[in-house]
């Protein structure tokens, strides 16, 4: 019989309504949040309660206070005869009961009015957008430099743990969709800061996809996409690139800011081992051959001031992932960035790639990733470099073989040798096909914890 009562009252309980059950949950929780310190809800709101008696109090002083006696006497005739039918002990907490509910129930009424206008999807509750975006905006200065796919893996992952991030991006680039705009229309190439962008972006999902939208057809619109194509005019418009990355960032509400390391036309160079020089940045992959030297033209690029004052700001730097050549040396060859990092204050690591790059690294191991910097900086920029810990699958060796790609091996000894401290970490994404890359939750909880360490 007690069994039978039993399921009879689970069944019930089965049978609330969802929304009954949502209304109930924020009256116990939801509006409790709204009283966490940092959010300047509180203070607003005693600000207005006090408001509100003070525009009383100067009507009834201009009256010449007379509705103020009426007031008060008629009050005093309720409360006695309000304690004289019911108990004070009764009476008391019931009036502070119903004060509190009405209190409640009309801020809640108050929220739910603005959550309507301000996030009309409904995907989240705005106390929690506003604890989200206050523990962003109090997190540390981040600041990374690279370029490529790498980059902006590394952003998604990081754009959790704080909204004070600077993403430094190479403008060497010269293949592609960017490079024909940068041919046909002067511009400094634009693709991996539209990467970096998309990456940062905090706007709906439909704005970041159209931003990363690439034409398949069309009489030169083909192969462009229309984040670069955006980019472009922006830059036409606004005068220099600099100015049309900070205007793209705010029709994508983008959490922190992209810079391109200098705005001055950068040619990629790279001397090889038989004695060629390879000029172009798409072009040094597809040389084949090893890479003993790499350069620019301009050979010393003016660095963008703000991109000098964020590394002096950082509270932890980060370099790569992304293409030792064609991705990370590149700033370095802009003398101001590698100044600011060589006399940085903060915290620095290498995020070392997994696989080699084809024409680039063929072979190489992570000390030879770390011997290549320091040739170029002709110092030690970071204090650690992590690399990924174990190796992936057999599947995924084989199909990178195929086209001259290995993975890159961590040679501790050499490490040791070189004086350069390892943090080793599954910090690896590996799909289906095959193909791996980092994955960029794990990547950015290594770092910060790391971080945090330190």
């Amino acid at each position: 019989m007690a069994r039978r009562k039993k399921r009879k009252l689970i069944k019930r309980s089965r049978r609330v309504s969802p929304r009954l059950t949502r209304r109930l949950t924020w009256f116990s929780l939801g509006w409790l949040k709204w009283m966490l310190p940092g959010l300047f809800v509180k203070r607003w709101l005693f600000i207005s309660l006090v408001g509100i008696l003070l525009v009383v109090l100067g009507l009834a002083i201009t009256a010449r206070l007379t509705p103020v006696f009426f007031i008060v006497k008629f009050i005093n005739a309720a409360i006695d005869t309000l304690a004289n039918a019911i108990p004070r002990y009764v009476s008391g907490p019931l009036a502070l009961l119903i004060g509190i509910f009405l209190l409640a129930w009309g801020q809640r009424r108050v929220l739910s009015s603005i959550t309507r206008v301000l996030m009309p999807d409904g995907d989240e509750e705005l106390v929690d957008v506003l604890i989200t975006h206050h523990k962003l905006n109090k997190g540390p200065r981040l600041l990374t430099v690279g370029g490529g796919t790498g980059l902006s893996t590394l952003l998604r992952g990081l754009k959790k743990y704080s909204a004070n991030i600077t993403a430094v991006v190479t403008v060497a680039d010269d293949g592609g969709s960017s490079g024909r705009l940068r041919r046909e229309h002067g511009v400094l190439p634009p693709g991996d800061i539209r990467n970096c962008l998309a990456a940062l972006s905090d706007e709906e999902k439909l704005m970041t996809e159209l931003f990363q939208y690439r034409f398949e057809v069309g009489e030169g619109l083909s192969g462009h996409s229309f984040g670069n194509l955006f980019l472009t005019a922006m830059s036409d418009i606004t005068g220099d690139l600099d100015k049309a990355i900070a205007a793209s960032s705010k029709v994508l509400a983008v959490r922190g800011r992209v810079l391109p390391a200098t705005l001055d036309n950068v040619m990629l160079w790279a001397e090889m081992e038989d004695g060629r020089r390879i000029e172009g940045e798409s072009n040094i992959p597809e040389a084949g051959g090893t890479i003993v030297k790499v350069g620019c033209v301009p050979e010393n690029p003016i660095a963008l001031p703000q991109v000098i004052a964020d590394i002096q700001k950082a509270d932890f730097i980060i370099i790569g992932p992304g293409s030792l050549y064609t991705s990370i040396i590149p700033n370095l060859l802009v003398p101001g960035i590698l100044e600011a990092i060589a006399n940085r204050r903060a915290p620095c690591v290498y995020v070392c790639n997994i696989m080699a790059q084809p024409g680039e690294t063929d072979g190489y191991t992570v000390s030879d990733h770390v011997r290549a910097i320091d040739r170029v900086a002709q110092t030690r920029l970071f204090d650690v470099v992590l690399a990924q810990k174990n190796p992936p699958s057999a599947k995924a060796i084989e199909k990178y073989a195929a086209s001259g790609s290995n993975f890159i091996e961590v040679d501790r000894e050499e490490l040791g040798a070189l004086g350069c401290p390892l943090v080793l970490a599954n910090i690896m994404k590996e799909n289906r096909d095959g193909t791996v890359k980092h994955d960029s939750d794990k990547l950015a909880g290594v770092l910060m914890r790391w971080y945090n360490r330190q």
